[in-house]
């Protein structure tokens, strides 16, 4: 594809290839392992590329590999051996055991029958995390240099049940830009009044401002955004069956607009005499 648009997408927790040694190390079975997942996002930003962005997807699952974490966010309590003293192990995200080895799945499911190598994780890390962080790295200095912006949409979905803190509010999708530190607040506005227009219920980082990646990435003072969507699961799988739903389709179809929404909201700002700075 030709790349016409500032935009990288990325779908890190989407992937469905389990590994045979990996199924048969976990006490779960095929439907529990993959509570997880990010079920079918990179499908729902499938039409990203005809509108001129690179997509990336991750094929491995996130309960795998978490390329959303730090490179060495691991419990210790998972592995035989001691490991590396350069590994962060005091992570909240590691102390709920997801971590960039993860211990559970959603709703508290142990993933491992037993301890792992300390091998093992060093290796996932070396030969998957760090090849993909250096592809979506390349991806977005190459629209950087290309467009003198580049802004990167990270993509995720969420459980159904999740309800904005002391409401009965249940968003269909959140914008997270780090309360303002990884992205202009002309973007995020921009992200809401789109999906709002669409008739969606949409707010703004709250619970989810963004992981990782959306921290790691979003540089706005140097041209760099980085917004992440989180889609309600409900809207398009059944959180039972995990599988579609009717209004899949539907769903991709109101995203693929709203990505042509985002590109032309930042070609059109970039013409003004405005320029897209942080909150």
């Amino acid at each position: 594809m030709t790349q016409t648009i500032p935009f990288v997408f990325n779908s890190p927790h989407s992937g469905r290839i389990y590994p045979p040694e990996f199924l048969a190390s976990s006490s779960l079975d095929a439907l529990a392992i993959r509570r997880s997942a990010d079920h079918f996002v990179d499908e729902l930003f499938a039409d990203a590329p005809e509108l001129g962005a690179p997509l990336l997807v991750a094929h491995f699952p996130r309960a795998y590999l978490d390329v959303n974490r730090e490179p060495y966010e691991l419990d210790p309590r998972m592995f035989d051996g001691p490991l590396p003293s350069y590994v962060n192990i005091g992570s909240m995200r590691v102390a709920g055991g997801l971590g960039t080895i993860p211990r559970i799945v959603a709703e508290n499911m142990e993933i491992y029958r037993r301890r792992l190598p300390v091998g093992e994780a060093m290796s996932r890390i070396e030969t998957i995390y760090k090849p993909y962080h250096s592809c979506l790295r390349k991806l977005i200095a190459r629209t950087h240099a290309r467009f003198g912006t580049g802004i990167l949409i990270d993509c995720h979905s969420m459980p159904g049940n999740i309800r904005l803190s002391g409401s009965d509010i249940r968003p269909d999708f959140i914008i997270g830009d780090r309360y303002g530190t990884s992205a202009s607040v002309e973007l995020s506005r921009a992200a809401m009044h789109f999906l709002e227009g669409m008739g969606f219920a949409a707010v703004r980082n709250k619970p989810y401002a963004g992981g990782f990646i959306t921290e790691h990435y979003g540089r706005p003072v140097r041209g760099l955004h980085a917004l992440q969507i989180e889609i309600n699961r409900s809207l398009y799988v059944d959180e039972a069956t995990l599988e579609k739903r009717a209004e899949f389709p539907l769903i991709a179809a109101a995203l693929s607009t709203f990505m042509r929404q985002m590109a032309e909201f930042v070609i059109d700002f970039s013409g003004s005499s405005n320029a897209l700075a942080a909150e």
